[in-house]
């Protein structure tokens, strides 16, 4: 505490651009006018008449120890200096960055990676095909979406059916959706299938029956200009062939999913069909290349357990037929060696009835006649020079009765090699002949079957 009476505030008496004055003499008085001193008291600093240079002012955040008016006065703030206290240094700010305004709405429309296509619109399936500029584009728009996502078949036929019948209304509307179909049954790869199954649908939802013929009618004889031309096209290029093959598994899919009704009311399969592929196959295999062949294969496992029922009710070998023919190919045409194989599998395939098992009533034991698998789980033995054989060779007896004499030779002997009749041999003889463990192994076999035991019942 100075001599005149009071403490000052820190920083008071000090000019802009100076440091603090020097501190008066004693016995001076800091209030008279001639004292020599440039800055008065605090009463003379807070006179309205006294003037300052404007700078902020802002209350001291602590009081200097000892002093009573510092807390109820503001002091006039001063610029910071080198020197100047940590209790005077401001406090830093936090500026807070203005918040951008986003261009997100809720009404963009729906993000979709490239390359993907998503579902049909909304308004398609309610509208139909309103939204759409022609028929075409409709029709074609469904069958891509089918295409890329089978499993909407079941949810999405009927409205298409439904919406078809308030579109198609003239003979060429009908002629166009049929040639859609089909031309998209044989070009979009494993649509076959898919586009069988949507023939029959439309087949008995479609309304209109125009004097030029029905959809199954107009199909059927789309199919039968292709039909009509499987010579040339089996004799073709590559990329005939391709086409050509493209339909006839196409038909094939048809046969086994067109539904007739019959004249009593029951739905069977078309007898046209069936014709046609008895034909087509003999067309495949009288050109005996390899896609042709494979073709003919893939025909057969498709259709072949269903032609040949149909075949045997009708009294008709013509199964026989087909099968010889794959044998004379198999010997004489200049096929690949995996053509034939798969020709080979084929023929096994239909020995085996085409792979179906009818389950009996009665047992019957199982035979080399009636079990086809009767010497699956038969064992296998070697002759002398090392060659194997089965039960299901023809000189089994004979081999099997050559391994027995050879056997007899070593009689001696058991199984394992161990010699029952020789002298002791300290390796194999053991004077024990009880089966008993050794005492460490028995202990650490009984621990064994404890812990297995515990880790089970957790």
């Amino acid at each position: 505490m100075s001599d005149n009476g009071f403490d000052r505030a820190p920083g008071a008496g000090r000019g802009r651009g100076g440091g603090a004055p020097p501190a008066p003499e004693k016995g001076a008085s800091l209030g008279m006018s001639g004292g020599g001193g440039s800055f008065g008291g605090p009463e003379q600093l807070l006179r309205p008449g006294f003037s300052r240079p404007q700078e902020p002012l802002r209350p001291p955040k602590t009081a200097p120890p000892g002093s009573n008016g510092a807390s109820e006065h503001p002091r006039p703030a001063s610029l910071p200096e080198k020197n100047c206290s940590v209790s005077a240094i401001p406090k830093p700010q936090v500026v807070v960055a203005p918040v951008g305004m986003s261009k997100l709405s809720v009404d963009a429309p729906e993000f979709y990676p490239s390359g993907y296509s998503p579902n049909l619109p909304e308004s398609s399936s309610e509208d139909g095909c309103d939204v759409y500029e022609s028929l075409t584009e409709y029709v074609q728009d469904f069958l891509n979406h089918l295409a890329e996502q089978p499993a909407c078949f079941e949810n999405e036929i009927a409205h298409f059916s439904e919406t078809l019948n308030g579109c198609v209304t003239t003979d060429e509307a009908l002629q166009e959706l049929v040639e859609l179909i089909y031309q998209q049954a044989t070009t979009v790869p494993n649509f076959s299938y898919m586009g069988a199954r949507l023939c029959n649908h439309l087949t008995h939802h479609l309304t209109i029956n125009p004097q030029s013929g029905n959809f199954r009618q107009l199909l059927l004889h789309r199919c039968r200009k292709e039909y009509e031309n499987r010579d040339e096209a089996a004799k073709g290029d590559e990329a005939v062939r391709k086409r050509f093959h493209a339909f006839v598994l196409f038909l094939a899919e048809l046969y086994l999913n067109l539904e007739i009704k019959g004249t009593k009311g029951q739905l069977t399969r078309a007898e046209i069909l069936q014709t046609g592929l008895h034909e087509l196959l003999n067309t495949l295999f009288s050109n005996p290349v390899d896609n042709n062949l494979i073709c003919a294969v893939k025909l057969l496992k498709l259709t072949g357990s269903v032609l040949e029922d149909s075949w045997k009710e009708k009294g008709k070998t013509y199964m026989d037929d087909i099968i010889q023919k794959i044998e004379n190919v198999v010997l004489d045409a200049n096929c690949s060696r995996d053509v034939k194989h798969m020709l080979l599998k084929l023929v096994e395939l239909r020995s085996s009835n085409w792979g179906r098992v009818h389950i009996t009533s009665t047992y019957r034991e199982a035979t080399p006649e009636n079990d086809p698998n009767y010497f699956m789980n038969e064992p296998t033995f070697y002759t002398s020079e090392g060659v194997p054989f089965t039960a299901a060779d023809p000189d089994y007896q004979e081999k099997y009765q050559e391994l027995l004499d050879r056997q007899d030779l070593f009689q001696e002997f058991e199984e394992n090699g161990a010699d029952l009749s020789g002298a002791g041999d300290p390796y194999l003889d053991d004077d024990d002949d009880d089966d008993e463990m050794d005492p460490e192994i028995e202990e650490a076999y009984e621990k064994f079957c404890l812990e297995s035991e515990r880790k089970r019942k957790q």
